[in-house]
């Protein structure tokens, strides 16, 4: 009996399969869900009229914290057969190793985007009545509330993807997660409270600059008045996310390729 080729359309379900079912994923999933609605309905709450806010801005409110749930969804895609030691089984099945990860990607790409555009849709929702008492309707026929509304599902499905570059490449799921955070929150914070021209060229090029899809253009225009770095456009901004992704997959990719069976669980 020969045994069945091992090709990428096979190791693609074989990916989508077992990334499915990891009950963490699910639930991680439903998270940046909730966060994302709860925070764009609170921060709602808050907005006035004349206060700057747009309709647009008020329904991608919640991506500051939601981005932590994909970072979170992305870093157990990567990690959880170093976890559970499975990755032993699946490089015997697949020794060639690198279509696993490209399947990791995929899925995780479209298990992102999927909870993403959930997530955008329940946050339109919750700000629904607020918005319409504001006087602050969604105008899909105007380019910058198209770039926000689509920014959140780009940027968050990049994050996850930046998650899953490092999860692949550190191997555990708290080092990668903290990781993670630090890179894409904490030192873009920090640098935003610390200003000058050096802080503000290496914030410019961190993950964070992402944010950029998701923001209108007058607060874009506040924002680089007040930045002495380079001004990316947002869709640059957008790029750079998918680079900082790219960067720590292939990293992980080298990693992956180079290393023996022993090095999995270091």
């Amino acid at each position: 009996m020969t045994s069945s080729p091992v090709t990428f359309p096979r190791v693609l379900a074989s990916e989508a399969g077992k990334m499915t079912g990891v009950r963490t994923l699910r639930w991680t999933a439903l998270s940046c869900v909730a966060v994302a609605a709860g925070t764009a309905f609170g921060l709602s709450l808050f907005a006035r009229p004349g206060g700057g806010a747009t309709g647009a801005s008020l329904a991608v409110a919640g991506h500051v914290l939601a981005q932590l749930g994909f970072l979170a969804l992305g870093v157990t895609a990567g990690t959880e057969e170093f976890r559970t030691k499975l990755a032993h089984v699946t490089f015997l099945a697949v020794p060639r190793r690198l279509p696993v990860l490209a399947a990791q990607a995929v899925v995780t790409a479209v298990l992102a985007s999927v909870t993403a555009a959930v997530a955008l849709v329940a946050s339109i929702a919750v700000t629904a009545a607020r918005r319409d008492a504001l006087g602050l309707p969604l105008n899909l026929a105007d380019a910058e509330t198209v770039r926000m509304l689509a920014g959140f599902v780009l940027h968050q499905t990049a994050i996850a993807l930046v998650g899953l570059g490092l999860g692949a490449l550190l191997r555990r799921p708290a080092g990668a997660f903290v990781t993670a955070v630090v890179g894409v929150v904490v030192l873009d914070q920090f640098l935003a409270m610390n200003p000058g021209r050096f802080p503000d060229t290496v914030r410019a090029f961190l993950p964070g600059a992402g944010t950029r899809l998701l923001t209108g253009d007058d607060r874009l225009a506040a924002l680089d008045a007040a930045s002495s770095g380079p001004h990316l456009e947002p869709w640059a901004a957008g790029l750079l996310v998918a680079g900082w992704a790219t960067v720590l997959l292939a990293a992980a990719a080298t990693r992956l390729r180079r290393g023996d069976i022993a090095s999995w669980e270091k």
